[in-house]
């Protein structure tokens, strides 16, 4: 379906993108510090859910909305903004209850896959990336411009969860020092809070 050297050039490409400091990575590693690794695992799943509908909306044309409305990007970016923002104030409180883990009421691990999905989701810049990222990569002479956006989605997603996995495995190894430490858990929160503030602000200042 793909010539080898598209294909290389793809695999390379993804791998270092993935590997690439980012906000969805730095998310993974404050929360599988703060909560474990478990917790890194299933918030990479929602993640990479969410990824999946970047990829879906490409193939199926849908991600030009957001190139082309007036509204959909700017109203995308407020609603992803304000999430995160709320996700900051929760972490900033986490960090004055008790000043312990245990004081802190417990998401669930579908909680962790939900807030995933949503903040990926919610990131116009993703959906933007992916529109401008794959089509590079298609060979039109073979068609199915659509299954080969879906595949290559995909490829960059398997990528992705490895990337994120090993991330919260290593960060999730904290886990243990920072449960016996309340002071270095309210660090942890409040590094967390004001990374998700400036993810927030991030988003509001994307141009389209």
């Amino acid at each position: 379906m793909f010539g080898n050297d598209p294909l290389f050039i793809f695999l390379l490409a993804s791998l270092f993108l993935a590997i690439t400091p980012g906000p969805d990575n730095l998310f993974v590693l404050m929360q599988s510090a703060v909560y474990g690794y478990k917790t890194g695992i299933f918030i990479t799943l929602g993640l990479c859910t969410g990824l999946i509908f970047h990829s879906a909306a490409v193939a199926l044309g849908l991600a030009t909305v957001l190139q082309t409305s007036p509204f959909a990007f700017p109203l995308l970016k407020v609603f992803g903004a304000s999430y995160l923002l709320y996700l900051s104030w929760q972490a900033y409180r986490a960090a004055n209850v008790g000043l312990s883990l245990q004081a802190v009421v417990p998401l669930t691990p579908f909680q962790f896959y939900r807030r995933g999905i949503i903040m990926n989701i919610s990131n116009p810049k993703i959906g933007l990336f992916f529109l401008a990222f794959l089509p590079q990569f298609i060979v039109v002479k073979h068609g199915e411009l659509a299954s080969q956006i879906m595949l290559l989605g995909g490829i960059f997603i398997v990528i992705a969860f490895i990337v994120m996995t090993c991330i919260a495995l290593i960060s999730g190894s904290l886990s243990n020092w920072l449960m016996s430490s309340p002071k270095v858990q309210k660090i942890m929160h409040r590094l967390t809070a004001i990374v998700l503030l400036g993810l927030a602000l991030h988003i509001l200042l994307l141009t389209q």
